[in-house]
């Protein structure tokens, strides 16, 4: 018999986990089961091209913005070049994105930013991505993330969002609040493949109307599984 340090005769037990962390561990397990390969569905080549896809992905889906970021790359594939577009060709480039004045504003911006303050390179804080046109948080965490690996935060899009809330690793209602309640639970070398997992889920089973509960590996970690019409 093992003995413990103590004498006791019996080997220490490991401390106990609580049940919260036992069930957050578990899907994060099946996320890996199911996307262990997950990653940014944007296409992009550098971290200019990501930050630009991610401010054209505002109320769009990625599939939209692949289809239009080829060309858009192809005219301005710099940030010299971005920040010198002429607006309105800009506009007739992004414009099946929707909001497409405010986002060519946006681009031009931010590009114009980059050259005068950054000497034409893509910053690496979450304080000076989130000074440029068109970025907030979100957007920041996707380049921070993405293109450097740097784990500032959790991006909290609308899949992300409406996952965390029905496995309830969250009760808040805004990204705000839901990403600094998931920094809480999920350990941080998992923020980047644990947005990017939780993206795909929501894309490919966990849709917003009909969740594929049946199929769903998370189920018995979900308290919202079946709930759903």
């Amino acid at each position: 018999m093992t003995r413990s340090k103590s004498g006791s005769g019996t080997t220490p037990r490991s401390p106990r986990w609580p049940p919260e962390r036992i069930r957050v561990a578990a899907i994060l397990r099946g996320l890996d089961r199911m996307y262990s390969e997950a990653d940014c569905e944007l296409h992009r080549d550098n971290p200019f091209q990501l930050l630009c896809a991610t401010i054209l992905s505002a109320q769009c889906t990625d599939e939209r913005v692949n289809q239009v970021t080829p060309l858009l790359f192809a005219q301005f594939s710099t940030p010299a070049a971005m920040s010198m577009a002429p607006p309105l060709a800009l506009e007739q480039l992004i414009h099946s994105t929707g909001f497409f004045r405010n986002k060519a504003k946006n681009l031009i911006g931010a590009s114009r930013a980059i050259v005068e303050r950054y000497g034409g390179q893509v910053p690496r804080t979450m304080a000076e991505l989130c000074e440029l046109p068109g970025v907030a948080r979100k957007t920041a965490n996707v380049v921070l993330g993405t293109a450097f690996g740097l784990a500032e935060g959790i991006v909290v899009d609308t899949h992300v969002q409406r996952l965390a809330q029905r496995l309830t690793l969250t009760r808040s209602s805004t990204p705000e609040k839901i990403e600094q309640d998931l920094m809480t639970v999920v350990p941080r070398e998992r923020w980047i493949l644990f947005a990017h997992q939780m993206i795909w889920h929501g894309r490919r089973r966990c849709f917003a109307r009909r969740p594929d509960c049946e199929h769903c590996p998370l189920v018995p970690h979900c308290p919202s599984a079946f709930h759903a019409a």
